[in-house]
């Protein structure tokens, strides 16, 4: 049995990791209700953007030159648009930069690892876009395993999505893009779902595909005219299209984040209040055990004298 000093320790210790707990499920509970929001406030937007761009590109048809002289590749709209024989892969990743959110962070690296092995196995190579230095870290060996690349590192977008983060993202994934040297970009994240699920999901961004059954392409009127110019809508639609998709990642992400966060820490503040009730027992049990010990030595020492 361990002695007075060590459970009194333990008790300490663990008090000590409870308030840590306590405080980081409080940081959670705070802030998650703000990237709930977000999310949702975002989503109509989404919905109504992908309505939008659906009925565009119905209406357009196919665009193949991807001569167009632009100052990004963002705004190389036909080449976007275009799709080629996949030999290079792209693969977003979102992660976070901190841990202590429970199975977060490795849900979505067993994800990526076991999407990387596919494409492997079919001799496709990978290149990886980190968000989140947890992700960061872990792929960076799991890459030398595959023999894939890691071609961007965002490590302050994973705690503020903003547009602008996502901005920069965009335009790397379409210099890549349009520079051929990946003919495909894919997205894992988390879809948040509400303070207490959330699931895993992959999503593919580029080459942007064209819905082929969805009543509201059905619905399109023939005689849709285009002011300016096709060509001017498609140069503004399409990067703010890609840009959006990638926004809507991170703030799903995030609000994935801190639910799992949250849920973790209360969980653990929990287990912390069940194991300090455990140690209390155990140590007015040894303190009465030790009390009873020394009485009996007074009584046994007091009789030894009297005989």
């Amino acid at each position: 049995m361990a002695n007075l000093k060590d459970i009194k320790n333990r008790i300490q210790s663990v008090e000590s990791t409870k308030k840590i707990t306590r405080a980081m499920k409080m940081v959670a509970a705070a802030k998650v209700k703000r990237a709930e929001n977000a999310v949702k406030a975002s989503r109509p937007f989404t919905a109504e953007l992908n309505t939008m761009f659906a009925k565009l590109l119905t209406s357009v048809g196919s665009l193949t030159d991807c001569n167009v002289k632009v100052k990004s590749a963002i705004d190389n709209y036909p080449c976007l648009l275009a799709e080629r024989p996949v030999n290079s892969v792209g693969i977003l990743v979102l992660t976070s930069n901190k841990g202590l959110a429970g199975a977060y962070n490795a849900n979505i690296i067993r994800k990526t690892v076991k999407i990387i092995e596919n494409y492997s196995q079919s001799g496709i190579n990978c290149k990886l876009f980190i968000v989140g230095q947890k992700g960061l870290s872990v792929l960076k060996k799991k890459c030398k395993d595959f023999n894939c690349e890691i071609a961007g590192e965002y490590l302050g977008v994973a705690n503020n999505p903003t547009p602008s983060g996502a901005n920069i993202i965009t335009e790397d994934i379409a210099k890549y893009f349009v520079e051929g040297q990946i003919d495909k970009i894919e997205i894992v994240t988390t879809r948040f779902k509400n303070m207490m699920s959330y699931y895993t999901e992959d999503w593919v961004v580029l080459p942007v595909q064209k819905p082929e059954s969805d009543e509201t392409i059905r619905k399109i009127d023939p005689l849709m005219e285009f002011e300016p110019n096709t060509e001017t809508i498609l140069q503004r639609v399409v990067p703010l299209y890609i840009t959006n998709i990638i926004y809507q990642a991170l703030l799903e992400a995030q609000a994935s984040e801190l639910a799992s966060r949250m849920t973790a820490m209360s969980a653990a503040t929990s287990n912390a209040e069940k194991m300090l009730h455990d140690l209390s027992i155990e140590y007015n049990k040894t303190r009465q055990t030790a009390i009873t010990q020394e009485l009996i030595e007074v009584v046994s020492g007091a009789n030894a004298q009297n005989n």
